[in-house]
């Protein structure tokens, strides 16, 4: 598989992948799922490999996009010698964060619906095999993973939960949002959606899963799907007291984008 270099060494430029165009025109398939990641070890080829199986069990036409967000752990070799036909790997140059990463990935995608899933493996490859079946039968306009739904299998610490479930109720305070769970790193968004909000969007970090859901209800895409998830004993991510701070001042940024300077050049009508 050849790897794609962008930009190597330098912030790729705001323009560089503007989704807008590239999203309105129709997909010539029915998936794109992006991998973005960052430092995973040895933990993603056989991530991504299991990607590959599940969503060849699925029947439809897909491609994985894997998007290394400027690794430096030799984890971006581990994928050179994959099968290249459903398997595009994207390297950028520098670290960004996942919202950057994810908004190059997505821009690229094919797919008629447009996916990611969490590069480190805690969240199974085998979910999206639902999620894609549930995208097939119902046409919803974004499918998210839930940590809080009745069926979800999770085992992470007592703290992590408790952050989990602060953070989602100020999400809906401040963004009226009907949802238990925004941050869960596994989506399926519709592309006329994507088309609709990426382009709009800014967060770079972890707040990128809020602003896209914000934004795709202020734009009247209210179908939005909850599915149960399984983390197991493999979860590897943690949150630091530094973490859960870039958060919180992440999303007072954009509820200030959104309530006070009207920055996300949204139609009138939807203001």
């Amino acid at each position: 598989m050849t790897a794609v270099p962008i930009d190597q060494g330098r912030p790729i430029p705001r323009d560089a992948y503007d989704p807008q165009p590239r999203l309105w025109s129709s997909g010539d398939m029915d998936v794109s799922v992006v991998v973005p990641y960052y430092n995973p070890g040895n933990r993603l080829r056989p991530h991504v490999e299991a990607l590959l199986r599940a969503m060849t069990t699925t029947g439809v036409s897909f491609e994985v996009i894997a998007i290394s967000d400027g690794s430096t752990d030799g984890s971006e070799e581990s994928l050179d010698d994959l099968p290249r036909d459903k398997l595009r790997h994207v390297r950028l140059g520098i670290h960004q964060g996942k919202g950057g990463a994810l908004r190059v990935g997505l821009a690229m995608g094919r797919g008629r619906y447009l996916g990611f899933i969490d590069g480190d493996g805690d969240l199974p490859a085998s979910l999206l095999v639902d999620f894609v079946k549930l995208a097939r039968t119902e046409l919803p306009d974004i499918v998210i993973g839930s940590k809080r739904h009745h069926l979800s299998e999770v085992d992470y610490p007592r703290m992590r939960r408790l952050y989990s479930w602060g953070y989602q109720q100020i999400a809906r305070v401040l963004f009226g949002l009907p949802l238990t769970d925004t941050q869960t790193g596994v989506k399926l968004v519709r592309r006329e959606v994507l088309a609709d909000v990426l382009w709009r969007m800014v967060e770079n970090g972890y707040a990128f899963d809020l602003e896209l859901l914000v934004l795709a209800r202020r734009l009247g895409y209210r179908n939005v799907m909850e599915m149960p998830v399984v983390i197991g004993e493999r979860f590897t991510s943690t949150v630091s007291l530094g973490t859960v701070k870039e958060m919180a001042v992440d999303t007072l940024a954009i509820f200030c984008r959104l309530h006070c300077r009207r920055a996300y050049r949204l139609p009138l009508h939807f203001e």
